[in-house]
């Protein structure tokens, strides 16, 4: 399994899979990809603060449909567990994201310095 950090699903969904290092790819394309639900806010997130366009639920359903990316179904509570555990962010989104991969052991891609720096199954 591996989990795609919001940046990275955005991209996809974009088409800008140039922005995204040849190791990430090669391990998307070995491997089930999962996203947090915490993805699916901060993309609803971005867009009510203007920072994408595209109506979020079109984004999500072609991540879903067109490049089979599945939404993980890791209890929230136990991924909120995991998330208090993590103190070298106050940003909501990075330490779900960053937790809900790391309850399995997961590979997270991502370009994000911080959760590089922290979270050591990062790829970028």
């Amino acid at each position: 399994m591996t989990y795609l950090d919001t940046h990275i699903a955005l991209w996809i969904y974009a088409g800008l899979t140039d922005k995204i290092s040849n190791h990430s790819l090669d391990i998307m394309n070995s491997s089930e990809i999962l996203i947090s639900p915490m993805v699916l806010l901060e993309i609803e997130y971005l867009y009510e603060i203007k920072k994408i366009s595209e109506i979020p639920d079109k984004i999500i359903i072609e991540l879903i449909t067109q490049y089979g990316i599945k939404q993980c179904d890791i209890p929230f509570e136990q991924v909120i567990q995991k998330a208090r555990t993590i103190k070298w962010t106050r940003d909501p989104f990075d330490r779900i994201i960053t937790a809900t991969a790391a309850i399995s052991k997961s590979y997270l891609i991502s370009k994000d310095n911080l959760i590089r720096l922290n979270y050591s199954k990062t790829i970028g």
